[in-house]
C-alpha cells in the first residue's frame, strides 16, 4: 500500500485493494480485516495515511467537471496521441481547453463549435512550439468545416490573449507535401508519376521561395501557392511524361484537394518563370511559352536570385531609355533605337516587379449619379424664391403680386 499503512489488528503491511460492489475497500491479506472502506472524501495522499479530509480538498471535486468538458478533454488527449505529439504538448493543450471552457461564451456554444475547440487547442500548442501542423490536417481528422474552424481559432486566440507565431513557410511545405501519395507505387498512381520525395520537396521549396520573392505569397493563403509550386516541381523532374498531366489530375493522383485559386497561382508562377527565362542567353533563342518553360525550371532556379534581380533592373533600364527617347524632341521621328525597334515605334512599357494587387487592382463599382432633368415648370417655394430676387424693385413686385393673390382668394365667388 502507498504510504506504508499497517493493519490495526495484526500490524501487517500486506494491504490490498478489493472492489466490492464497485466500491473499493482496503483489506489486510493476512487476517482479512477491512481496514477502510472507500471514502469518497479523501485525496490520494491522505488515503495512504487513512485520514479523512474535506470535500473541497478531495478527489471528489473532479465530479464538478461536466460531461461535455470531460468528453472534450478526452478528445484533446486522443487527438494528441493520433498526431504522436510529445506529452508536454498534450498537457498544454488540455490546459488551454480547460481555460477556454471557463468562459461562458464557449461553455454555452453549440456542439459543433466545442468539437472544433479541441482542434484549436492542439493547433495553438503546435504553433507555439514550432511543430509543423496545418489547419487543414486537423479539419480532416475532426471532419470539421474550415470556415468554422478558422473563426473559432481566431476567437480562442483573442479570448485567451495568446501569442501564436505564424507557421514557417518551409515547414508548411514539408508537412503539406509529405501527405502526397506520389512517393510510392500503388494501383492508383502510375509508375511514371512516382517521384522521389526529397527531390520534389527540395524543388518545391525553391519555387515557393521564388513566389515569396516575387510577391505571390504576400497577403494570400499559402496552400494554393504550395500546390502550384509542387505541381511545377513534379512536372519539371520528368517533363517528357508529365507535361500532359493537368493540375486537377495531379491533385487527384496525390490524393489532396485542389484549392480554388491554385490555377491562378500557377499562371502567375509561369509568368515569373517566363520573365526570368528572357535573361538567360541560351533560352533567348527559344520561343518559350508557359508549357515549354517547365523543362528549364532547374536552370532557372539555379540562378534564381541573379535572374530576378536582372529582370527587375532590366525593366527599370527600359523605362529610363524610354524617357530619354521621349525627351530628345517633340514631333521628331526616332530612328532605330538601341532596343532594336523599327522606326517610329515606341518601346513597350515593362512589367514591373510589383504585388499582383497593384498590377491588377480590383475594379470598384462607381455608383451612377442620378440625372435630374430640369424643365422649368417645377414649383418654387416661397422660401426658395427669395434667393432669385436681386433688386429692390423685384422684391416690391413680388410683394404686390403676393398681396394680390391673397386678396383674390379672400373674395367670395359671385352666386
Amino acid at each position: 500500500m502507498p504510504g506504508g499503512g499497517r493493519c490495526p489488528d495484526c500490524g501487517s503491511t500486506e494491504l490490498v485493494e478489493d472492489s466490492h460492489y464497485s466500491q473499493s475497500q482496503l483489506v489486510c491479506s493476512d487476517c482479512g480485516c477491512v481496514v477502510t472502506e472507500g471514502v469518497l472524501t479523501t485525496t490520494f495522499s491522505d488515503e495512504g495515511n487513512l485520514r479523512e479530509v474535506t470535500y473541497s480538498r478531495s478527489t471528489g471535486e473532479n465530479e464538478q467537471v461536466s460531461r461535455s468538458e470531460q468528453r472534450g478533454l478526452r478528445r484533446v488527449r486522443d487527438l494528441c496521441r493520433v498526431l504522436q505529439l510529445p506529452p508536454t504538448f498534450e498537457d498544454t493543450a488540455v490546459a488551454y481547453y480547460q481555460k477556454a471552457y471557463r468562459h461562458s461564451g464557449i461553455r454555452a456554444a453549440r456542439l459543433q463549435k466545442k468539437e472544433v475547440l479541441v482542434g484549436c487547442c492542439v493547433l495553438i500548442t503546435c504553433r507555439q512550439r514550432n511543430w509543423p501542423l496545418t489547419m487543414g490536417t486537423i479539419c480532416t481528422l475532426l471532419y470539421a468545416d474550415l470556415d468554422v474552424f478558422s473563426g473559432t481559432y481566431m476567437q480562442l486566440v483573442k479570448l485567451l490573449g495568446l501569442d501564436v507565431p505564424s507557421l514557417c513557410l518551409a515547414e508548411l511545405v514539408k508537412t503539406y507535401c509529405s501527405s502526397f501519395k506520389l512517393f510510392q507505387a500503388s494501383p492508383s498512381v502510375p509508375a511514371k508519376y512516382v517521384e522521389d520525395k526529397e527531390k520534389m520537396l527540395s524543388r518545391t521549396l525553391q519555387l515557393v521561395e521564388l513566389a515569396d520573392e516575387t510577391w505571390l505569397v504576400t497577403g494570400r493563403h499559402p496552400l494554393p501557392v504550395i500546390t502550384a509550386a509542387a505541381f511545377l516541381a513534379w512536372q519539371s523532374l520528368q517533363p517528357s511524361y508529365r507535361l500532359s498531366c493537368s493540375l486537377a489530375r495531379f491533385c487527384k493522383s496525390a490524393n489532396v484537394d485542389l484549392p480554388h485559386p491554385a490555377s491562378s497561382r500557377l499562371q502567375e508562377l509561369l509568368a515569373v518563370l517566363l520573365r526570368m527565362a528572357k535573361q538567360l542567353a541560351w533560352l533567348q533563342v527559344l520561343k518559350l511559352d508557359k508549357r515549354s518553360v517547365v523543362k528549364h525550371i532547374g536552370d532557372l532556379l539555379q540562378h534564381r536570385h541573379t535572374l530576378v534581380r536582372a529582370a527587375f533592373q532590366d525593366g527599370m533600364a527600359e523605362m529610363e531609355t524610354q524617357k530619354e527617347l521621349q525627351g530628345r524632341g517633340q514631333g521628331e521621328e526616332v530612328g532605330s533605337s538601341s532596343l532594336g525597334l523599327p522606326q517610329g515605334k515606341r518601346p513597350a512599357s515593362p512589367a514591373l516587379l510589383l504585388p499582383p494587387c497593384m498590377l491588377k487592382p480590383p475594379k470598384r463599382i462607381c455608383p451612377t449619379p442620378t440625372v435630374s432633368t430640369v424643365t422649368g415648370d417645377e414649383n418654387i417655394s416661397d422660401s426658395e424664391i427669395e434667393q432669385y430676387l436681386r433688386t429692390p424693385q423685384e422684391i416690391r413686385d413680388f410683394q404686390r403680386a403676393q398681396a394680390a393673390g391673397q386678396a383674390a382668394t379672400s373674395v367670395p365667388n359671385p352666386p
